[in-house]
C-alpha cells in the first residue's frame, strides 16, 4: 500500500495534459515520455528499496552461526529450544557448580528474573558442567530461571560469543534482534544488571 501511494503520487507529478504534450516537436515528446517512465520506475524501486530495509530491520540474526536452532537437555530431562527465546532481550550465563564465583552471583540472577521476567527480559543458564551435580544442586538452591545442561558444547559456544579464555562465570546479553548487546566475564553485579535492563 505505501508502494502503490508513492507510485502514484509521483504519477500526479508528471501527469502532462495531452494538449500539452502535443505542442512538443516528436523527439521532445520521447524525451518527456521517457523520463516520466524513469521517475516513475525510480520511485517505484525507492518504495521496494524501503520495504526492503524495514524487513531487515525486523528479522533476528544469528549471533553465530546456527544459535537459534540449538537444543538444550534440561536437569528434568526435557528439551530447551533456542527458538523460543527469540524475540525478546535474554541473558545468557554460563557457569558451574564448581565454580565459586557462579554460585555467588545466581541469587542475584536469580532476582533480577523475578524482578523483569514480567516485563520481557529472560534469563537462560548454561551449566558448563555433569548432570549428576547441577541436579542436587538445584535442590539446594532452586533456580526461577531456565537451566540447560550445555557441557563441553556450551563452552565451545561462550567462545564463539566472546569468552576467549573460556573462564567463568561469562554473560553475554542478547538484544531482541539477536545482536550482542553486553558481555560480561566475571562475576555480575547489581550495577550491571542496572544497565542491562535498558538493553530492548
Amino acid at each position: 500500500m505505501e508502494i502503490w501511494r508513492q507510485f502514484k503520487s509521483c504519477w500526479e507529478m508528471f501527469v502532462i495534459d495531452s494538449k500539452d504534450l502535443a505542442q512538443f516537436p516528436s523527439s521532445r515528446r520521447r524525451t518527456v515520455l521517457w523520463g516520466v517512465a524513469a521517475g516513475l520506475a525510480g520511485a517505484a524501486g525507492l518504495g521496494l528499496s524501503l520495504r526492503h530495509a524495514k524487513d531487515a530491520a525486523l528479522a533476528v540474526v544469528d549471533p553465530v552461526p546456527g544459535f537459534w536452532e540449538q537444543q538444550w537437555q534440561t536437569p528434568h530431562d526435557t528439551t530447551l529450544a533456542m527458538a523460543g527465546l527469540k524475540g525478546r532481550p535474554v541473558l545468557i550465563n554460563f557457569w558451574a557448580t564448581w565454580c565459586p564465583p557462579c554460585v555467588d552471583e545466581l541469587p542475584l540472577l536469580d532476582s533480577f528474573y523475578k524482578e523483569q521476567g514480567s516485563r520481557g527480559v529472560q534469563v537462560l543458564g548454561l551449566a558448563i558442567d555433569r548432570n549428576e551435580a547441577v541436579v542436587p544442586f538445584l535442590k539446594k538452591l532452586p533456580l526461577s530461571f531456565p537451566v540447560a545442561m550445555a557441557g563441553l558444547s556450551g563452552a565451545d559456544l561462550g567462545r564463539a560469543l566472546g569468552n576467549i579464555t573460556g573462564g567463568l562465570p561469562f554473560s553475554v546479553l542478547l538484544a531482541s534482534d539477536g545482536s550482542i548487546a553486553q558481555r560480561k566475564m566475571g562475576r555480575v553485579t547489581e550495577s550491571d544488571l542496572a544497565a542491562w535492563v535498558a538493553v530492548k
